[in-house]
């Protein structure tokens, strides 16, 4: 389903944008209310099933998005025709920065979860970005998280025992969150995430089930044993 929002509507909180990602995990949230006098481009609202896909490699970029829930991935395809998961895009991320640099898209972006996602041209935040610093500031701290991010599933995520591995990504999907609990994905995506084999990476995940290392809370969600995971992950 889509929903357009007007990016006047989205700054005065209406449409349920008061808690969305637009508003205060900030990209726009420097911007004053006579910024967005200057806008008449509207946000369009997404609800996105998983497998479906926002955009793929090498189409024309745009539009940039930023998550509202759910998780994104991002998928490069190997000369063999398998897939490798280069990073996952989750609740208040941005994703699609490329298209500001007029370059086509670097990734399929397909919903690895049931996602909410929000669309706005990149015209508007190029724009912007020549008159408000702080916008510009922004955009220049979301690259560099991208960045970090990309760095940490090289290093972190592709190197190291299977065990060690599946153990570092259970840790990232509760990281900087309240509670030890996650959602798991397939067993194909989780191999494609850290370069092992979809078989590999079922048998790791019955190893920890069995070890009680992941204890299901309720359907496909699980609760994780932090300390012994990562002891695993740093041995």
């Amino acid at each position: 389903m889509v929903k357009s929002v007007s990016l006047r509507e989205a700054w005065a909180g209406e449409a349920d944008c008061r808690n969305c990602a637009l508003r205060t995990a900030a990209l726009f949230g420097g911007l004053t209310e006579a910024d967005f006098d200057q806008i008449h481009d509207p946000i369009d609202q997404y609800d996105v099933k998983p497998g479906t896909a926002l955009y793929k490699t090498g189409d024309v970029g745009d539009y940039m998005y930023t998550v509202r829930s759910g998780s994104i991935k991002l998928v490069q395809y190997l000369p063999d025709g398998s897939q490798r998961i280069v990073r996952i895009v989750r609740s208040t991320d941005v994703l699609g920065l490329e298209a500001l640099l007029d370059e086509g898209y670097q990734h399929d972006a397909v919903a690895l979860q049931r996602a909410e996602v929000c669309r706005f041209p990149t015209r508007v935040v190029r724009n912007l970005s020549r008159d408000n610093p702080r916008l510009h500031h922004e955009l220049l701290t979301r690259w560099q998280r991208a960045l970090n991010e990309a760095d940490a599933w090289l290093t972190e995520l592709s190197t190291g025992s299977a065990r060690q591995r599946v153990a570092r990504l259970l840790l990232r999907l509760v990281r900087d969150r309240e509670t030890s609990e996650c959602e798991l994905f397939s067993r194909e995506d989780m191999g494609a995430m850290l370069g092992i084999t979809t078989e590999t990476a079922s048998r790791t995940i019955a190893g920890f089930k069995r070890e009680s290392l992941l204890v299901e809370s309720r359907q496909n969600s699980f609760l994780l044993d932090i300390p012994n995971l990562r002891r695993i992950a740093e041995d």
